[in-house]
């Protein structure tokens, strides 16, 4: 019987964080461009141009770079940053408590992105080393 190894499994893990943290923002920036699915919060944007549209542009391409393992690092960090720009824009205003203010995946997309950031993108990337 073969022993368990935890740093053997350690890159897959890291993978599988890293694809489906870009899977869900990736659906946040396809509900706001296309209002997709329909009635999903908050809606489609009606200007691209606004900070909501421009941060749904930056959600849907740094999310699917994310998921297929292109550029992993400049893309977690650009995600992780919109999403400190989001929370103390958007959020923090409405109260300074997460769970009331909505804010808690903002936080947790912005410290996971951070962290794909310094770590990289494990297993199962396009491109490796990013």
């Amino acid at each position: 019987m073969t022993s368990f190894n935890s740093a053997d499994w350690a890159p897959r893990a890291l993978a599988a964080l890293r694809i489906v943290a870009g899977v869900l923002f990736l659906a946040h920036g396809v509900i706001k461009l296309f209002g997709f699915p329909e009635g999903a919060q908050p809606g489609q944007v009606e200007n691209l141009l606004s900070l909501m549209g421009i941060g749904a542009i930056i959600e849907l391409v740094t999310g699917a770079l994310i998921v297929l393992g292109l550029f992993v690092r400049p893309a977690a960090f650009l995600a992780s940053g919109t999403m400190a720009v989001a929370y103390w824009m958007f959020h923090a205003p409405s109260s300074p408590y997460p769970a009331v203010n909505g804010g808690d995946a903002a936080i947790l997309f912005c410290f996971v992105f951070l962290y794909l950031a310094a770590a990289g993108g494990g297993a199962w990337q396009l491109k490796k080393g990013g």
